[in-house]
């Protein structure tokens, strides 16, 4: 038996091959699975499972392009109904690998199809070895029950007999290979350790403390950290089975002329994927902004339109692949075109740009001092906000101004502030759309502020 883990990060995804002499399994692979075809051919593998352990909620997942690249069988729970060819596994199915057995459990609270499954090394012993448990139990937390609206409860009940009766029922030194770790927002405190064991999750596994189910539940739902839109896009994606990879379009290159023309189209938005300095100092009226260098695939999911054509800004063709690979990871598969030459070619063929004001952390000082008035709008997660803030500041999540923006005054300067710059600039971005005239972004955000010496007094 051999173990082989792939991480994405951004969306913090663990995914992995199960090896034995001449077959493996793929388990929750991601979309885009050149990379399981690439590890398994040099190791002279052949691809013969594909195990999902439940119906992915943050990422669209690779089963059926790994299936119609490799011709292997899909297994998936039984409960979540999908719509492709498969297996469906239930509690008490096994799956045998050569001398690897897969026993498989149920596991619902995550999500209501959750199954877990149990490896067994036949070549070494019969106790279990490792357990693919998902998104039920991660290093350090365990999955949240809240994605379903108005089944929180039931959910956390599930969630807490499938710990209590299931997995905790393994022994100390089987090894726990969860789907997630430390950035994903499936669940709220999850450690970077990417892979523990039973025992050690048994004993500081703070979650796993909490014998009261009610405990256990209220500990589990509450201040939740906001679900992303996309979130409940992608479970039905996975249900139905995504669209294969090799059938979406790729973005054709387009001149300015081009751009400004598909842009006006009502099915079509811009997406400007450059650093917020360069969205700062021009781009094409109307674009969203979000730095790829950033949390990237989480908010393009989450504020972009799913049933939009979508047009890309960017530095450089690799930035315009790479941006593509993150928009179909999370759903987004009908990116049309590309800007040749970027902003420069647009700025050359005449055509209109806009520009927002960058603050130094010493001037926005200086502001604050000077105008006792002068609006702050926060737009990190209200947890962030409650770990420290600016006194004047008004807190209002990015991803919320899509529906909040009414909450402020169009027409009066406000400076905008992050951690760093980049989410203050697609918050700027969706506040440019609705009309705002007079934005300015911290640049350097919070961090630069209090790196400068300056304190939230103010």
């Amino acid at each position: 038996m051999l173990l082989l883990p792939f991480f994405t990060p951004k969306i913090a995804h663990s995914s992995y091959i199960l090896a034995g002499n001449e077959t493996c399994a793929v388990i929750d692979p991601r979309r885009d699975v050149q990379i399981y075809l690439d590890t398994a051919h040099s190791m002279g593998l052949t691809i013969t499972h594909i195990l999902e352990t439940h119906l992915h909620a943050d990422f669209v997942s690779g089963h059926m392009d790994l299936a119609d690249s490799t011709g292997a069988t899909i297994y998936a729970p039984k409960i979540g109904n999908c719509s492709f060819d498969h297996v469906a596994v239930s509690e008490g199915d096994e799956i045998q690998i050569e001398d690897m057995l897969l026993q498989v459990i149920e596991t619902p609270g995550h999500t209501p199809e959750h199954v877990s499954f149990v490896v067994i090394d036949q070549s070494r012993g019969d106790a279990p070895v490792g357990v693919f448990c998902g998104d039920t139990l991660f290093v350090g937390d365990v999955g949240r029950p809240d994605l379903f609206p108005g089944r929180a409860k039931e959910l956390g009940h599930k969630l807490h007999a499938s710990l209590y009766q299931n997995l905790l029922n393994l022994p100390d030194f089987c090894e726990i290979y969860p789907l997630h770790a430390a950035g994903s927002l499936c669940g709220r405190a999850i450690a970077a350790k990417r892979q523990s064991t039973m025992g050690y999750e048994r004993r500081y596994n703070s979650a796993l403390q909490l014998t009261d189910i009610e405990e256990f539940i209220s500990a589990v739902v509450k201040d939740m950290p906001p679900a992303p839109d996309h979130f409940s896009r992608c479970t039905v994606i996975n249900t139905r089975g995504p669209a294969l990879v090799d059938s979406l379009p790729f973005p054709r290159v387009m001149t300015a002329a081009e751009f400004h023309q598909a842009a006006q189209q009502e099915n079509t938005v811009v997406l400007d994927v450059r650093p917020y300095e360069s969205f700062a100092a021009q781009h094409v009226k109307g674009a969203y902004a979000i730095d790829l260098a950033t949390n990237f695939p989480t908010f393009a999911g989450w504020v972009i339109p799913p049933e939009k054509d979508i047009l890309l800004v960017a530095n450089s063709y690799e930035q315009v692949q790479e941006a593509v690979t993150w928009l179909r990871r999370v759903g987004q598969d009908y990116t049309t075109g590309y800007l040749d030459g970027g902003m420069p070619a647009w700025a050359s063929a005449g055509l209109s740009t806009g520009h927002v004001s960058l603050l130094s952390a010493g001037e926005f000082h200086e502001m604050l001092k000077k105008d006792t008035s002068l609006r702050v709008l926060d737009v990190r997660s209200a947890q962030e906000f409650s770990q420290g803030h600016l006194k004047r500041a008004v807190n209002i999540p990015a991803a919320d101004l899509r529906t909040r923006h009414t909450e402020l005054d169009p027409d009066a300067p406000l400076v905008v502030v992050c951690p760093g710059g980049n989410r203050a600039t697609l918050a700027i971005s969706l506040l440019l759309q609705r009309g705002f005239s007079s934005l300015m972004n911290l640049a350097g955000g919070l961090t630069g502020y209090t790196a400068a010496g300056f304190s939230y007094d103010l």
